[in-house]
């Protein structure tokens, strides 16, 4: 009787030290994945390219202004030429005073890059006050593609596609406005997807051909156990949720975020950015 006391207090000693690792340790610091891609597509002028994609931020839930700038830190250490934001800035469980809105165009505004920042509408966005969310990213820099695209042009006219959708959780992505531009042009090789539900990969690849896909929304199933089934999927997720997928010829890289969601805990998944090089196959 002693022993099985014994081990239900060691049992339960154990289970408590992982949740308060998983609350205050599994959600601080921060991770950058590197990527290399490698591709004959992309223009000459953008062989060699870096982009940092990160997602997820949920401001205000654990993450707070400290974090962000540790995170614009970690981002304008490694140069990018773009920058990518993938969706969900702000928890949609806390409200944004005039404060949280000016800390995080201070921040945002902060990030560095060449050739731009774009952002995309993630599903917490989406119930979240939109034109709040566009006066944040205009007033720090970054280009919001809501169903549309924008064009990266080179030297000697060389071009790269970017094309952002809005959220599927609430059936608002629309890909075919942002490939409505290839109805009269194909003079673009290489072609980059933003979407925050990975899951609608497989009907934007039903429809079109593009080489890159990043997204974010599973936060890489957020608390992780070895050999046990991911606990949190939210839906537009459950096909897509691990770091990487190559889907047919297509690249699918799926962030693991930034903040957490619904709970907020991280189990050996930490917090990160990711870091892509791409090179041209033959240059």
């Amino acid at each position: 009787m002693k022993k099985f006391i014994r081990f239900l207090l060691i049992l339960f000693l154990l289970i408590a030290l992982v949740v308060i690792y998983a609350r205050y340790g599994g959600t601080e610091g921060l991770k950058t994945k590197e990527y290399t891609i490698e591709t004959k597509d992309v223009a000459t002028t953008f062989d060699g390219i870096k982009i940092v994609h990160f997602s997820d931020l949920h401001y205000l839930r654990v993450t707070n202004k400290n974090k962000l700038k540790q995170i614009v830190e970690e981002i304008n250490l490694i140069n990018p030429d773009i920058v990518f934001f993938t969706g969900d800035l702000i928890d949609k469980d806390f409200t944004t005073t005039d404060k949280d809105k000016d800390d995080l165009i201070e921040e945002l505004n902060n990030i560095k890059s060449k050739y731009g920042k774009y952002a995309i509408i993630g599903n917490h966005d989406y119930v979240k006050d939109i034109n709040l969310l566009k006066d944040i990213y205009t007033n720090s820099g970054f280009t919001l593609l809501q169903n549309s695209y924008d064009i990266i042009y080179g030297k000697d006219n060389d071009k790269l596609f970017i094309g952002g959708v809005d959220t599927y959780s609430y059936n608002e992505s629309d890909i075919d406005k942002v490939m409505n531009y290839f109805t009269d042009n194909e003079d673009i090789s290489y072609k980059i997807i933003l979407t925050h539900e990975p899951d609608y990969t497989d009907i934007i690849l039903s429809k079109y051909k593009v080489n890159l896909v990043l997204a974010g929304h599973s936060h890489n199933g957020q608390i992780n156990i070895p050999y046990v089934k991911k606990l949190f999927l939210p839906y537009g997720s459950k096909k897509y949720y691990e770091n990487y997928y190559k889907v047919n010829d297509t690249d699918l890289y799926v962030s693991s975020g930034i903040g957490e969601s619904r709970i907020n805990f991280r189990l050996f998944n930490k917090p990160s950015i990711n870091f892509y090089r791409i090179n041209k196959l033959g240059a």
